[in-house]
């Protein structure tokens, strides 16, 4: 039998969203180590903050924000925030209930500096370093590279030789000038392009150019 959709909404329900998350979410492991290294910052938490006045976002709250805005590539903290009103993985993860109103983004403009001051991200990060360590995972026999693609603006006109001077003959036309951007293979290592400083050699990815560079981290 074909089943219908009821127009009638629900006037009271109940969602539990420890339920909703996955037991083998990947986050629920991110969500114990940083839990565990947040209530070890308590007491500079403490410290930060005046003992009276209107109550703040918890800054528990927004370094773990900010860990998902990370590891979730979120552009920007104001998109984070919209998300944030039915993102319910999210609201699992900083233990916000459903109801709770999402916090505007300039929270995090107004706190950062406070949090800098006291070194609080940098205490996390030690934190958690320092539970990984004891449960053994880390190693020194192993590093990670991190190969991004950059985008660049470098166009084919922009190229010159390396083991030629530069020219002063003024070209025929400034903002567009004309140039042979056929290249070949065998002289791709001796160009460079002018406006970028010590690019790799940029490879094209659909209709747009890259600049590779990377990043190696033990």
């Amino acid at each position: 039998m074909r089943g219908r959709r009821d127009p009638q909404t629900t006037m009271l329900a109940f969602v539990d969203l420890e339920e909703r998350v996955p037991r083998n979410h990947p986050l629920r492991v991110v969500k114990q180590f940083a839990d565990r290294a947040l209530r070890e910052l308590s007491p500079v938490f403490d410290e930060m903050y005046a003992t009276g006045g209107r109550p703040s976002i918890p800054p528990e709250r927004l370094l773990k924000a900010s860990l998902l805005i990370s590891l979730y590539s979120v552009r920007s903290e104001r998109a984070f925030c919209e998300e944030l009103d039915y993102q319910l993985l999210y609201r699992w993860f900083l233990d916000m209930g459903l109801l709770e109103p999402s916090f505007d983004p300039t929270a995090f403009t107004k706190n950062r500096r406070r949090l800098l001051r006291h070194e609080v991200a940098q205490r996390f990060f030690d934190e958690v370093v320092r539970q990984a360590a004891g449960l053994g995972l880390l190693s020194d026999e192993h590093f990670t590279v991190d190969g991004t693609l950059i985008e660049a603006a470098a166009s084919l006109k922009s190229f010159r030789p390396k083991d030629k001077p530069p020219s002063d003959t003024p070209p025929d036309d400034p903002g567009n000038p004309t140039v042979n951007s056929t290249v070949s293979a065998a002289r791709m290592p001796r160009i460079r392009a002018r406006l970028i400083p010590k690019p790799c050699w940029p490879r094209r990815a659909g209709a747009k150019k890259l600049i590779c560079r990377s990043w190696a981290t033990r």
